[in-house]
């Protein structure tokens, strides 16, 4: 992903990006976590990509991946003709990521208005200009030659009305993971999410967590 973001996004918008910023450069590394997002350093003039690791696990299952923004993306904006396949999210985290590098160097970023309509002005353009299916095929050209399977079937999604079912108020439940990781009591069933209660050095904190990301805690 990283390569296939410098060579493809980055090499096809780096001259307008430096005619904004003139040593505007770019950093990509993969994190352990899940943790995936872009930020930019105004000291080194750098842009920073990071793509966590579990992140890329996630989306390599149905029940994992739909909770994830890119599922609802491609879903609704019909990018790579509406179909979720672990290609189609891989490559598409890629054109998101870079969205928000391209939103931030034509200074339409702001605190609280991140995902906003410049955002998805730069990620359609991702998609109709040929990047998006560019990077798609960088991809799995790339995992071919590293013995790396990205099937790109489509999934099937599961049931929100099933998955809904499968927790109860009172359920002991854990997500997140590493540092992350915390361990609660679902409190409110939602549509899409749980609330869920956890005690957090003596204090109660709640959470809405998307109903994929909760598991049974042991």
């Amino acid at each position: 992903m990283c390569q296939a973001t410098r060579d493809i996004l980055w090499e096809q918008a780096k001259n307008w990006i430096r005619e904004q910023n003139q040593c505007a450069g770019l950093v990509l590394r993969v994190g352990s976590g899940q943790a995936t997002y872009h930020r930019y350093d105004p000291t080194r003039k750098q842009h920073l990509i990071n793509y966590g690791a579990r992140m890329i696990a996630a989306k390599h299952q149905p029940e994992t991946a739909q909770g994830w923004l890119s599922t609802r993306e491609i879903r609704s904006r019909g990018y790579f003709g509406g179909e979720v396949s672990v290609l189609n999210l891989l490559a598409h985290t890629c054109c998101h990521e870079f969205a928000h590098l391209l939103q931030h160097s034509a200074g339409q970023r702001h605190y609280g208005s991140v995902h906003n309509r410049h955002f998805y002005e730069a990620l359609d353009e991702l998609h109709t200009s040929g990047a998006a299916h560019a990077t798609r095929q960088h991809l799995s050209e790339q995992a071919a030659v590293a013995g790396i399977e990205l099937p790109g079937s489509a999934f099937e999604l599961p049931n929100p009305v099933q998955a809904r079912q499968q927790w109860q108020v009172g359920d002991a439940v854990r997500f997140g993971d590493g540092r992350s990781k915390k361990k609660g009591e679902v409190i409110r069933v939602n549509r899409k999410t749980c609330t869920v209660l956890v005690n957090h050095q003596s204090r109660l904190l709640r959470y809405r967590v998307p109903l994929q990301l909760l598991s049974p805690a042991t």
